[in-house]
């Protein structure tokens, strides 16, 4: 068996996207399946006080953490099956997810394109159900394999039972905290000649790009070259992406405000609900571009709160709540965080 090295008073300014220099109390990399009764035993003896953390891209560290943060660092990419129209891969949850994209991309393996540059870990996909661009992950998954904390054993979720929903699954909901995810199964397409372009810039930048034959090359290029344009890299002003999630709310309501706010978008899903992009709210209530101490709403994109260099993980969070509690005054939408804030 592996054994496990308990490191004490790290810094974690380096392992989360924000930057924030947090530290925890004590670490440990899970980087070995035949780590896990170590690992396993390590995390009933600190719960509740425990975090998994992947590459930590998509939480806000609040404060120290006072107990043990458990890093996931499973690595491997194998093939599972493959036939002339597709091929199944199973990926490790420590790989990073970008690192896959192109992975696949150069192979011309259609599926993964349009989630290009979202950064973190693979793990952490399935969690959220990551998506952009007209894409999400629920539409390539096959399945989730997992550890139970508990009992310390072994399963696998069909995507049915992960339960996917809009940014979230069964992971963050009746499932959370109850499974390691150890790895995912992915269905991806030999040669594809269909593709999904019907987000409005994407389309735009491909016309631009002058690209007259769709691949998956291309698409990937375009997502980007606009994730670029549009969004900081956490490398150099620290944030994790969207903040917040876009609110769903019934279509009536939706209605009333369009008639107050005529340039509302607004776009219908099934069941009379409507989704509204919570950029533009935020935007409307002032915050686009404007820094409040060390943190604030980024010039290019209402939805990213940033780290201008020394903001506090509290500073972030108070930051994130004023935006909520101002654009709940103006509109009636209460917007929810799509970052998770750690320690719960």
């Amino acid at each position: 068996m592996s054994s496990v090295t308990i490191q004490r008073g790290v810094d974690l300014q380096p392992f989360n996207s924000f930057r924030l220099t947090t530290k925890a109390d004590k670490v440990v990399f899970f980087e070995h399946l035949e780590q896990w009764e170590d690992i396993r035993k390590l995390y009933l003896e600190h719960s509740p006080k425990v975090v998994v953390l992947g590459g930590g891209s998509n939480v806000l560290i609040k404060e120290d953490i006072s107990g043990l943060v458990i890093f996931n660092r499973l690595k491997g990419i194998s093939i599972v099956s493959e036939t002339e129209e597709e091929v199944i891969l199973k990926v490790a949850a420590g790989e990073n997810w970008h690192d896959l994209v192109m992975y696949t991309v150069a192979r011309n393996w259609g599926g993964l394109e349009n989630l290009a540059l979202i950064p973190g870990s693979v793990g952490a996909a399935p969690m959220q159900n990551i998506g952009a661009y007209g894409v999400e992950l629920k539409e390539v998954l096959k399945s989730v394999e997992t550890l139970r904390w508990e009992s310390g054993a072994y399963r696998i979720f069909s995507k049915e039972e992960c339960h996917f929903a809009y940014r979230s699954s069964i992971f963050k909901t009746t499932a959370k905290g109850k499974y390691l995810i150890t790895g995912i199964q992915i269905r991806l397409r030999k040669a594809p000649s269909k593709f999904e372009i019907s987000y409005g810039a994407l389309a735009d930048t491909l016309e631009e790009m002058g690209v007259q034959t769709l691949s998956v090359q291309a698409i990937s290029e375009a997502v980007m070259h606009i994730r670029r344009s549009k969004l900081p890299d956490p490398k150099v002003l620290g944030n994790a992406g969207s903040f917040f999630k876009n609110p769903e709310i019934p279509e009536q309501q939706a209605f009333d405000l369009r008639r107050k706010y005529p340039d509302l978008p607004l776009y219908t899903l099934p069941d009379n609900m409507v989704k509204i992009p919570a950029a533009w709210l935020i935007e409307q209530c002032g915050w686009k571009g404007l820094q409040v101490g060390q943190t604030g709403n980024h010039a290019q994109q209402a939805l990213v709160i940033v780290n201008y260099g020394q903001a506090t993980g509290m500073e972030i969070l108070n930051h994130a709540l004023r935006v909520q509690a101002s654009v709940e005054s103006k509109f009636g939408i209460a917007l929810e965080s799509e970052v998770n804030i750690i320690p719960g």
